[in-house]
This record gives C-alpha cells, sequence and structure tokens, in this order.
C-alpha cells in the first residue's frame, strides 16, 4: 500500500475510535505521536468487531463477519481485505510492531459471544471473556508502545483490562437489556436472587442492585490490583493503561443516590477525562 492510501486508512481509525472509543481516543493522545496511528488502529479493530452485533438481525451474518475478520487477519479474506481501511492499517500495524496475529484471532473468537442472548455463565467466564477482549487490547497496545520488544506489566494489562472491562459492561447495560443480553454472570444474579427477565425487562429489584454492588466490587478489586501492579511495568506503556484514571470515577458514580441502572448514563465531560487522564499521565 502507498503511503498516501495507509494515511488515509490511519486517519479512518483515528475518527473511528474518536466515535466509538473515546476514552481510548483521549488516552493515546498522551502517547508519542509515532505510536498514535498503531494505537488507534488497533481501538479500530476492537471498535468494529465489538458493534457487529448491534449492525446485524440475527447470529449467521455475525459469524460470517467475525469469519471475515479472521481471514482478514491471516491475510485469505475473500476480495480485497486492504478496501476496507480498519484492515489495511491494522495488517499495516501489525507488520510493522510484530503483534502476534492470535491475539486477533482469540479476539474475534471472544466476540461470538455477543452475537447471542445466552446470559455469561460465571465470573470466571466473564473475566475469560474479558481478558481476550479488553486485557489482550491492553497487551497489543504496550508492543506498539514499546516498538515491538515484549514489555513488562503484564499483570497490570490482565487486572487492567478486567476492571476496564466490566466498568464498561455496567456503564453499557441499559443498551445490552434494551436488546436482550446480558454480560451480567449467571452464578451472581443467582446468589442474590435475579432472573434473566428481570435485568433484560428492566425490573431491577434490590437484589439486582445487590449484584450490580458485587460486580462494582469486582471491578474494584482489578483495579486495586492492577494499579498495584503498575510500578513494575515499563514507562514507555503507560499510555495503554492510562483509561484505568477513569474508571474509578465512573464506579462512583454508579453509586451516588439515585442512581439508575436502566437509565443513568454514566459519563464525564470531555475536557474533565482529559484532565483526568494528564493528571494519570504524570503520576
Amino acid at each position: 500500500m502507498t503511503a498516501a492510501p495507509i494515511a488515509a486508512a490511519y486517519a479512518h481509525c483515528e475518527a473511528l475510535t474518536r466515535a466509538q472509543d473515546p476514552d481510548r481516543y483521549y488516552a493515546t493522545l498522551f502517547a508519542p505521536a509515532e505510536t498514535r496511528p498503531a494505537l488507534f488502529a488497533l481501538y479500530a479493530f476492537s471498535a468494529e468487531v465489538a458493534r457487529i452485533r448491534e449492525s446485524v438481525s440475527d447470529p449467521m451474518p455475525g459469524e460470517i463477519r467475525l469469519q471475515w475478520w479472521r481471514d482478514a487477519v491471516i491475510g485469505q479474506a475473500r476480495g480485497d481485505a486492504s478496501a476496507n481501511p480498519v484492515a489495511a492499517a491494522l495488517a499495516d500495524a501489525a507488520t510493522r510492531y510484530g503483534l502476534p496475529r492470535q491475539s486477533f484471532l482469540d479476539l474475534i473468537d471472544a466476540r461470538e459471544f455477543d452475537l447471542y442472548d445466552d446470559p455469561m455463565p460465571t465470573t470466571g467466564d466473564l473475566e475469560g471473556y474479558l481478558a481476550e477482549t479488553s486485557s489482550s487490547l491492553i497487551r497489543l497496545a504496550s508492543l506498539v508502545l514499546a516498538d515491538g520488544a515484549v514489555p513488562g506489566g503484564s499483570d497490570a494489562a490482565a487486572y487492567g483490562g478486567i476492571a476496564i472491562g466490566i466498568t464498561g459492561l455496567l456503564r453499557a447495560l441499559p443498551w445490552h437489556a434494551h436488546r436482550g443480553q446480558l454480560y451480567l454472570p449467571r452464578d451472581v444474579l443467582e446468589r442474590h436472587g435475579v432472573t434473566r427477565d428481570d435485568v433484560v425487562l428492566g425490573r431491577g429489584g434490590p437484589g439486582f442492585l445487590s449484584a450490580l454492588a458485587e460486580m462494582r466490587s469486582m471491578a474494584r478489586h482489578r483495579l486495586e490490583q492492577a494499579v498495584s501492579e503498575l510500578g513494575r511495568a515499563e514507562p514507555a506503556i503507560r499510555p495503554a493503561l492510562l483509561p484505568l484514571a477513569l474508571t474509578r470515577s465512573y464506579l462512583g458514580r454508579m453509586e451516588r443516590p439515585g442512581y439508575d441502572p436502566f437509565r443513568t448514563v454514566v459519563d464525564r465531560p470531555a475536557w474533565l477525562k482529559i484532565a483526568a487522564l494528564w493528571r494519570a499521565s504524570r503520576g
């Protein structure tokens, strides 16, 4: 691919990340300029795969799209995969930084769960899902930031990805419930006497609120573990972990009086996010 088209592909990834994953977009602004295009390619790929569920009417077309991405990752996609700007930028970044293609394949495989309405079976299954999606994305970003070398901080990436992932799923609960998806583990719901219908029909209740409190506690535990591991991580990879700076405040907002898990939008203004990320980047 010539310089102009690949530059356009990376620019597309940057715009897509800004629209679909603003927290990682803002965090990437604190990464070295030369690494940002590859980071945007990673995050755009993740966003594209994550939103397949909302763009299909039933699982089969979603499975076909996931298979297209598998083929694109290994260079066997039908047609010219380079015509897709995200696929083109991802392939360029993977080659440039020696990114393991198996990590992309594992992420795609994990996203099969999104296509169906089955509840997440257990907390262990949820952490496994987040390890292949959220944590894997941090590990891949760390490789880019370390210029292809294997950096330290794998535990920070593992724990941080789970903390960010659980918090993100709790923030997205209104949308997931509306379309019949259930990422809250069945074992947690059963402990609190909650059924799938209680969630997807928006019934809620005291048991549901206590189940969400347990999930927030789980996220906080992983967050504290990630923070404790940051000291062992190479400074170069810190931008990949910067979204952790926003996680604690999101969890806190879910614990304020009047929080309605089905209606409250848990977010912060862009300027406050950037300020929090700036402070964390100097820490």
